[in-house]
């Protein structure tokens, strides 16, 4: 192809979750409670821990207030341009929105990684070491902890965010997802991507696989430690304060994992699945998971409501 007869391009087509109008409009109101919800669930968790001396001294509800906010920003970050798209019908979103988007999706996606992984530490600490947790896991440390967790998002975010930029769009403009991420971009470029590629696999083992296998470390200790309470009542009582951060692990992680490290052979459509569960569905259910799992949430929530009822 002769230089002149390239066209670059200058803005993408995000196709979308479907073309049919009554799915669409089925999809938008959807979303648009999901996402209502997950900005009142994780706000209201965030209130509620800001509201008592108690959780907000504790190193566990001070990462979890850090991982509510992040979740609100990572949904924040797709969802509100998906559901203007399917308001008005235009699908287009320019060049630089485009890597902006990417930029924060990555940052905030990989920033709640390292976090996770950060909490799965705290609970090591608190029941593997408890004499010396209140020693060790000082605010400073966690205040650290909870920074570094921000920077190597970004940092991590910067490097696949200017790898791709780099790349040349000029075949094909159309993104065949809900919003612009690293997958689809790759796959519209008409220049190699295989530095790309390989940077994405050696990020992907220090920045997704080496948190998720510490966690999984971490929590071989700590039920190692469950175990050896004699009584019933303690075990289930030591288990109780870390259920919350493994459910959502789980939830997280797989869906990370499924999306990204599946067959190359499964469709585009599987893609999107897996990107709808771990960018809408995870931030939604979090609050409510460690709400309803934490005696200590639901004792603050508890008081407030006694005393609005009282006055």
């Amino acid at each position: 192809m002769k230089k002149e007869n390239v066209t670059y391009v200058t803005y993408f087509v995000l196709q979308g979750l479907s073309d049919v109008p009554q799915v669409q409009y089925f999809i938008f109101v959807t979303f648009s409670l999901i996402y209502l919800l997950t900005l009142l669930g994780n706000s209201a968790l965030i209130t509620t821990i800001r509201m008592d001396r108690s959780l907000s001294n504790a190193p566990m509800f001070l990462f979890l207030s850090h991982l509510s906010f992040l979740d609100m920003c990572y949904t924040t970050v797709t969802l509100p341009k998906m559901l203007l798209s399917l308001l008005l019908g235009n699908r287009t979103i320019s060049y630089i929105d485009c890597f902006l988007q990417l930029f924060f999706f990555i940052s905030f996606g990989q920033s709640e990684s390292f976090l996770l992984a950060v909490m799965a530490y705290d609970r090591y600490m608190a029941i593997c070491h408890p004499l010396h947790y209140i020693d060790i896991v000082t605010k400073r440390l966690c205040s650290y902890l909870t920074m570094l967790s921000w920077f190597f998002g970004f940092v991590n975010s910067a490097l696949h965010t200017g790898l791709a930029a780099r790349l040349t769009f000029c075949s094909s403009n159309q993104i065949d997802h809900f919003f612009c991420d690293i997958t689809p971009l790759l796959k519209i470029s008409c220049v190699d991507t295989l530095l790309n590629e390989i940077v994405i696999f050696v990020a992907g083992v220090f920045v997704v696989l080496a948190p998720f296998l510490s966690i999984l470390i971490s929590y071989v200790y700590i039920i190692g430690a469950i175990l050896r309470i004699p009584s019933a009542t303690g075990r289930h009582k030591t288990f109780s304060t870390c259920s919350s951060h493994l459910t959502v692990v789980c939830m997280f992680y797989c869906t990370v994992l499924l999306m990204y490290m599946r067959p190359a052979s499964y469709s585009q459509n599987y893609d999107k699945i897996f990107a709808l569960l771990y960018t809408f569905i995870t931030p939604l259910l979090n609050p409510f998971i460690y709400g309803l799992k934490s005696r200590e949430v639901k004792q603050v929530i508890k008081k407030v409501f006694k005393k609005k009822y009282y006055n």
